[in-house]
């Protein structure tokens, strides 16, 4: 039995969450409407905890596995994306070594962050900014809701 891709099992939870997202928001009284933007306003500010985290990480001085592929065969070979790193006679600390060299062999832009990290610090900036955008309307929608329920003065 193969397993499954973990692109894929990470994509279908995201479609359910689409749909459970849907049914939730959309079967919700206009009453609650405002209780609901202050738990997405607070659900927005975690985002906006992890962006900032994203963002600030500095991503080509750590060791970051994302997106690669260290395998250990039974005989004990060690592949990195594929491509033999180490044989089974090979210490620990020299198969860390020959890691970390591969990693640092791959692509930089000209900020010397690597290809990866600089996508983790764009996309960390993307949920930032429209985190940022969702806590604030939601404040002025939950806002605008208030206003409907205050008595009218008369001038």
């Amino acid at each position: 039995m193969e397993a499954i891709d973990p692109f894929v099992f990470r994509l279908s939870i995201f479609v359910l969450a689409i749909f459970v997202g849907y049914f939730v928001v959309w079967s919700v009284t206009p009453a609650l409407h405002t209780p609901l933007m202050s738990v997405t306003n607070a659900i927005s500010s975690v985002i906006v905890v992890g962006a900032l985290i994203a963002v600030s990480v500095d991503a080509h001085r750590r060791l970051d596995l994302h997106g690669t592929t260290i395998t250990v065969s039974n005989d004990g070979s060690t592949y990195y994306d594929g491509k033999l790193i180490a044989d089974p006679d090979t210490s620990p600390s020299q198969t860390l070594d020959r890691i970390s060299a591969a990693m640092a062999a791959e692509p930089k832009t000209d900020m010397g962050l690597s290809t990866k990290a600089l996508a983790s610090k764009l996309l960390g900036f993307v949920a930032l900014v429209l985190a940022s955008v969702n806590i604030f309307g939601g404040f002025l929608v939950t806002q605008r809701m208030l206003a409907m329920y205050k008595k009218k003065e008369k001038a």
